[in-house]
């Protein structure tokens, strides 16, 4: 019997014979400018054992996918996320092995069930679901994980297979595209506050918090009876306010001079870079450092005294723990989270997107919209 997640892409998925089943998708032909993101008509998958086909109604757009598209995994980048071009196939360029160019990405899903391969329950053919894109392909007792949009192909189509154990029925009058921001973004901010143990009453300062990371993890503390203090541009700052921050500060200054020194239990980051060090400054004794990423560059400056002296914990995360997920449809289906579209596009203006969101004028996610049959 053949596992879904044995299967691997293979070069020649894309060519559809005469009379087969298409679909319009965005291929990325490997690493590069938006010159790789080749939309065009490819063959329609087809659910394998234990897989589900989903059409796709809408496709969030995600820091993961330029950073995939452009190598900045690789240990050979430096920069930030928003400086970081590249050409050719870079060996680390993923995040677990070298990409399997050429692949369609896209992360986010808000999809419907409309055929089931072999061992699965046809129950469900018709329900919209989304997909809980980082899947732990040993089970939760392995940090091992793969990811639709990175280590297979992705939601930038009319049509994916998924397996079916990681499609998540969802049950709410949100429209596609609202739902369509939820995956990568919020289950990336819930992963981090889960991890971190942030409690009611606790103080936490969230990074980048206008950006969709940042932005879900201001409401997924407020959910949690947390004090929010948020790092935005000033621009943003009464968008941010909006969503339930307590107090913004404009991201150029300084924070310690307006926080003061060991006044924060929790740092939810994915910024990095040179205001690496004022973050833990921030952060009282016994406090924690929790980071999903590095738009601001990866390289940081570390005084390892503050690190021990002051009993902080630094806490990564990257694969998601099994309650995540579940948790964020609860939150849906219960009314307690507020979608943030900021902009959809049709999925063949993928590259005006992707140059758009680098910008970082909004607040929010930007959403795809593929054509419908």
């Amino acid at each position: 019997m053949t596992s879904p997640w044995d299967s691997r892409p293979r070069n020649d998925r894309f060519d559809a014979e005469a009379g087969e089943p298409a679909m319009q998708a965005v291929v990325t032909a490997g690493n590069g400018d938006y010159d790789v993101l080749e939309c065009r008509e490819v063959k329609r998958p087809t659910p394998g054992e234990g897989e589900v086909l989903l059409q796709v109604l809408a496709a969030g757009v995600n820091n993961t996918d330029i950073n995939t598209r452009v190598g900045w995994y690789s240990s050979s980048v430096t920069t930030g996320t928003d400086a970081t071009s590249t050409s050719g196939q870079m060996a680390d360029g993923g995040w677990n092995e070298e990409t399997p160019f050429p692949f369609i990405q896209g992360t986010d899903c808000c999809g419907r069930i409309v055929a089931a391969g072999r061992n699965v329950d046809p129950g469900n053919i018709g329900a919209r679901v989304l997909v809980r894109s980082c899947m732990r392909k040993a089970g939760f007792q392995s940090m091992d994980s793969i990811w639709m949009g990175s280590d297979f192909d992705g939601a930038f189509a009319q049509f994916v297979t998924v397996p079916a154990s990681e499609v998540f029925p969802i049950h709410c009058d949100w429209t596609d595209a609202e739902l369509a921001t939820i995956p990568c973004a919020y289950a990336t901010a819930e992963n981090m506050l889960y991890r971190s143990g942030l409690a009611r009453g606790e103080h936490v300062l969230i990074m980048g918090a206008s950006g969709g990371v940042g932005s879900a993890a201001v409401q997924l503390a407020k959910l949690r009876g947390a004090t929010v203090t948020a790092v935005a541009s000033a621009a943003k700052s009464q968008q941010v306010l909006a969503i339930g921050a307590d107090r913004v500060i404009d991201r150029n200054e300084k924070l310690p001079q307006h926080l003061g020194e060991e006044s924060v239990d929790v740092v939810v980051d994915n910024v990095a870079g040179n205001t690496f060090p004022d973050m833990l400054a921030v952060l009282k004794r016994g406090g924690r450092y929790v980071s999903s990423g590095a738009i601001g560059g990866p390289m940081v400056s570390l005084d390892m005294r503050t690190l021990y002296l002051k009993d902080i914990t630094l806490i990564g995360c990257t694969t998601w723990d099994e309650p995540v997920f579940p948790n964020l449809i609860t939150y849906i289906e219960n009314g307690q989270l507020k979608p943030l579209v900021a902009k959809v596009f049709p999925l063949e203006q993928i590259a005006a997107a992707q140059r758009e969101f680098l910008q970082k004028k909004h607040v929010g996610n930007f959403v795809l919209i593929p054509p419908s049959e």
